[in-house]
């Protein structure tokens, strides 16, 4: 996906180009907007990918990992996981399953609901997680790629899209732990 060389031009600014010659100018800025968004996003999970690959997780995999990892008792509710992760419950059942799997993570019946069932995080998950995150930290994390100023402005304009999207409320000033 990445390239080797950069290329002569940005393509996400001459498609901007094209949609303001083809007349579309209500629509230019906001595709610019979105193509930026997931061309970056490609960018940043690439990165991400190579971070894991060594571990043999996706970052779907690891992200139910560090959430079970930073709950009080490594154990969480499955909807809890979907409720937290904002993913579909088909992919994080998914997910969990192929964790169970390779012993990283066991499912349990939820102790006081028949219906649900119970995420706890194994000594190897939680070996591989803190593995995982350090590696993510000093590969990916410690420098996404953007000075700090410019990190905490794309955070704080994402955030507000988010919200107006209806991701998210604004959190009470200390969130309850999980």
């Amino acid at each position: 996906m990445a390239q080797l060389r950069p290329l002569p031009i940005d393509p996400l600014a001459e498609a901007k180009r094209q949609w303001l010659a083809h007349g579309w100018t209500d629509a230019a800025d906001g595709m610019a907007v979105v193509t930026s968004v997931m061309r970056a996003q490609q960018l940043l999970l690439a990165r991400v990918d190579a971070a894991l690959k060594p571990f043999g997780v996706t970052f779907a995999r690891f992200e139910v990992l560090r959430l079970l990892a930073f709950s009080r008792s490594g154990t969480l509710p499955l909807s809890s996981v979907v409720a937290r992760l904002q993913v579909h419950a088909t992919s994080v059942t998914s997910t969990a399953e192929r964790l169970v799997r390779d012993g990283l993570v066991l499912r349990e019946p939820h102790p006081h609901d028949g219906r649900a069932a119970m995420l706890t995080l194994t000594d190897a998950g939680r070996a591989l997680v803190e593995k995982a995150t350090a590696a993510l930290n000093a590969e990916v994390f410690s420098a996404p790629g953007i000075n700090s100023d410019d990190a905490a402005a794309l955070v704080g304009i994402v955030a507000r899209l988010r919200k107006d999207a209806g991701d998210f409320a604004d959190p009470r000033p200390t969130p309850d732990p999980l």
